[in-house]
């Protein structure tokens, strides 16, 4: 049995982690695992540390939406989809993960099955059904999708055995729970612990409640940090509301883990890409979420600049191209492993708010842990603005991330930002 103390040690070792989302059907012209596998030790070069691979256990047929359906509608919970591959393609793609410093979680769909799943047939009495008695989706457009019952405790026993076969079979890491405030806590907490008798695991819910972090969850999703993106682009709403942002965190536990993202498949397929939604301040936004406390995501195509929304039903290959972003990333990525500042979580290092004057449009801030301290300006508008820092934050020699300019800070700062300018310094000799 998994002691508690290596249940933190996993946790620990992905403070300074960026995550990594993989769509294997569009990740390649092939859509196979083995595909994908192919392209782990480019990521590794780029400093990700945890892969989270959407689903890819076989789909519905019944009720499938599109030639290729949905991937959050499985038909079995235990086997592969013959179009990615095969169980020993994917236990060969975690070996090579693991070989490569990666930690691997599997996406995994507890709130509801295909209408074809073996359940519908053997159990209905594991689903939640209409007046008619008629086994009903979770939510009306959700058509091919069937809900889950989570009255019934056979059901939630083989849900968490199916959890722990992957666990077992594949040596992953721990789970990506789909919709996981849609299921009750009380199961993710029975079930971690479940999974922590095997191996320490790392969990992450696609929820924002706080209480998911109560022994069932190490991090959650931020969505209203990415829609308060979304709203500063727009012209809706503005970098004060930032502040407005992160006091509310104070309700997370100090060791809750929160993820942030300028994209995922979700928010690319049915919202646009990060280019539609964010315009000119993609790249700019995508630096905040390194600044933060918190774990950044990259989705797969961000380093190749993919500006396109990809078909959730259909096959869509990425175009690669010359990976246009990969040195964007890669430098975010490295800063954010190499400085103890940009830890997150218990490790976090202080989060220091800097005037600057033109607090509206810009937002400025300093993180700072022991020798390590990190120096984030970010024109969060489309116009030009001049700025004046002063903060004793400000005293030492610094480099650029991106220009590579050297910079020997005084007291007072000055700087006329472009539009949605970005600098991040790295103090020296601390």
């Amino acid at each position: 049995m998994a002691k508690v103390s290596d249940k933190i040690a996993v946790t620990e070792n992905l403070a300074n982690a960026t995550i990594y989302e993989v769509n294997i059907r569009q990740y390649s012209k092939e859509g196979t695992i083995n595909a994908f596998s192919n392209q782990i030790p480019r990521l590794a070069a780029m400093g990700i540390q945890l892969l989270w691979i959407m689903p890819v256990q076989p789909i519905g047929e019944k009720n499938r939406k599109g030639t290729l359906g949905s991937y959050y509608s499985i038909r079995d919970y235990l086997a592969i989809s013959p179009e990615m591959g095969t169980m020993e393609d994917f236990i060969i793609m975690v070996k090579t993960a693991h070989a490569n410093g990666m930690k691997v979680i599997l996406d995994w769909v507890a709130n509801h099955t295909a209408f074809d799943h073996a359940w519908t047939v053997e159990h209905p009495d594991f689903y939640v059904r209409d007046a008619k008695g008629q086994i009903k989706p979770p939510v009306d457009d959700w058509t091919d999708v069937a809900d889950l019952n989570y009255d019934n405790r056979e059901m939630r026993s083989l849900m968490t055995e199916s959890m722990k076969f992957w666990l077992k079979a594949t040596n992953i890491d721990g789970f990506r729970c789909d919709v996981a405030e849609m299921v009750p806590l009380d199961f993710w907490q029975d079930t971690r612990r479940e999974l922590e008798r095997i191996k320490p695991v790392f969990m992450l819910a696609e929820g924002e409640k706080e209480d998911l972090h109560k022994g069932a969850f190490d991090m959650t999703y931020s969505f209203s940090q990415h829609h308060l993106m979304n709203d500063i682009a727009k012209g809706k709403k503005n970098a004060l509301d930032m502040d407005v942002y992160l006091k509310g965190q104070s309700v997370y536990p100090s060791e809750a883990y929160r993820m942030y993202f300028t994209s995922s498949h979700d928010e690319n397929s049915w919202n646009g890409t990060a280019f539609e939604r964010l315009g000119e301040g993609a790249k700019t936004f995508a630096v905040l979420t390194f600044g933060l406390n918190g774990m950044p995501m990259i989705y797969s195509g961000q380093e190749a600049a993919n500006n396109k929304r990809l078909k959730f039903f259909e096959a869509d290959p990425i175009d690669w191209g010359n990976f246009p972003l990969a040195d964007f990333y890669t430098r975010l990525v490295k800063l954010k492993s190499q400085e103890a500042a940009l830890r997150h979580g218990r490790e976090a290092g202080e989060f220091v708010k800097l005037a600057s004057g033109k607090d509206e449009f810009v937002y400025a801030f300093v993180r700072k842990k022991g020798q390590s301290k990190v120096l984030f300006i970010l024109n969060l508008s489309g116009k030009a603005q001049k700025i004046k820092l002063q903060s004793p934050e400000l005293s030492g020699e610094a480099i650029e991330l991106f220009s590579g300019e050297d910079l020997k800070f005084k007291a007072n700062y000055s700087i006329q930002l472009k539009p949605w300018q970005y600098l991040v310094y790295r103090f020296k000799n601390l």
